[in-house]
This record gives structure tokens, sequence and C-alpha cells, in this order.
């Protein structure tokens, strides 16, 4: 998801915000049908070789390695934001692993159930259990916003923490890192936007896989954390 850049209030009203915006289209989801809670790695879906969640259960010593990473991370305050352009980060889901499927298109195919594509690599259908909310959503490509592919580490906010001071060829390496990149509903996605883990969070089951992917993302490009999203991240982390 392109994040655009914030004209935003404080961090503690935009959280109380965040936790309002929620709350309402997930209540509204649940007259539409019951969003279920599903633990990240649960049974797999009927058919399919991968998790209900995609396959995002953090494997044995996940946990350890991501709190030994974690406190070698630099806490450092945001940047003012000042020239993001969504451009800045290269070109949207470029083919960076040569395999000839674009960003998106792999992202979706890891992470939905049921798949069906066109072709080797456009998916035109699959089933989503939403690694944020726990809505189960089936992806149909005439709809296609509704499942969107969310950068973990925002741009925005990498921007803003030092990918400013990046080569263009390191930001669109970057954007495009299966590591950073998962498939979500749309509702949760615009919620998050460009806010670190400690102004918005996904649902309880799935906040251990957020914070190990989350971590391991920042340590990989060397980019620090706020003193908020350090001490989310912590807490996180105690979920597994």
């Amino acid at each position: 998801m392109s994040h655009a850049p914030r004209t935003a209030p404080r961090p503690a009203m935009r959280t109380a915000v965040a936790a309002l915006m929620i709350a309402v289209p997930l209540a509204a989801a649940g007259c539409e049908g019951k969003v279920s809670v599903t633990e990240p790695g649960s049974s797999p879906s009927a058919g399919s070789g991968k998790p209900a969640s995609g396959g995002h259960k953090p494997a044995s010593g996940d946990q350890a390695r991501a709190r030994k990473d974690l406190s070698g991370l630099r806490i450092a305050s945001e940047g003012d934001g000042g020239g993001y352009e969504r451009g800045k980060f290269g070109t949207r889901w470029k083919d960076t692993d040569h395999n000839g499927c674009d960003q998106r298109n792999d992202v979706l195919d890891r992470d939905l159930t049921k798949v069906e594509k066109k072709g080797d690599c456009v998916v035109m259908a699959g089933r989503l259990d939403d690694p944020y909310s726990g809505k189960k959503i089936t992806f149909a490509k005439k709809d296609a916003s509704e499942v969107q592919i969310d950068h973990v580490y925002p741009l925005a906010l990498a921007w803003r923490m030092g990918a400013s001071r990046w080569s263009e060829d390191r930001r669109e390496t970057f954007a495009n890192d299966h590591g950073n990149l998962l498939a979500v509903w749309g509702v949760p996605n615009r919620q998050k936007s460009d806010s670190g883990p400690g102004e918005w969070k996904p649902q309880k089951p799935f906040q251990c896989a957020y914070a190990i992917k989350y971590v391991a993302v920042a340590k990989k490009y060397s980019l620090p954390t706020t003193r908020a999203d350090h001490d989310a991240l912590q807490t996180f982390l105690t979920r597994c």
C-alpha cells in the first residue's frame, strides 16, 4: 500500500482515533456476518496445503531471535517526513526476485488459500484469513481492493526514520521485499496507513508474528524504531 504524508494529530490522539476507526468498520462487518478471530497457523483450509492465516505462524526460535534483534535496534525520533512520495520507492510491485511474476501476485499466491490463477502468475481468486482482523475474505480480481498488499514497516514511516537518505535502488528493494509484504483486508490496512506498532496494532493472535516480521525488516535495513514502537513490539512478543 502507498502511504501518503501525514498531517495528523499527536500520537496519543491518533491512537485513540485509530481505535475508534477500527471498531466501527468491524462492528459493521459483524452485521453482515460475524468476524471470527483465528489463531495464526490454525488448521489448514479444506483443499489447501497452506495454513489458514497464510503461513504466518512463527517458527521455533523466532521469538527469541526477535527479542535479541529488537534489543539491538537503535531508538530514534521520527523525522518530519518532508519530501516523501510513493514514487521515490521505485516501481510498484517490481519483479525484484526475477521469477517472472510481480510482487503483488507473488504475495497473493503466498498468503491466500484456494488460489485460482490465470496463467502462471495472475491470481484471479482465493481466500484470505486476514491476519490483521481475523476476518475471512473471498478475493476476486474484479474487486481487487478488498485484499491489499501492506508494508509491515510502512514506506512513509521508513522515510521518516532514515530511508530518505537511501539510494533509489535500496528504497525500491525495500518496497518490494517479500519479507515486508502481507496480503490483508483493505479496511484495517487503510486504518493502519503509515503508523508504527506504537500507534496501531493487529488482533492479539497475530501480534507475535507481526512483531517478528517488523523487527526482522528493521534489522535487515538498519531502520531504527521510536520508543513507542519499541515498547509495543516488546509487548507483542509476549503474545508468542
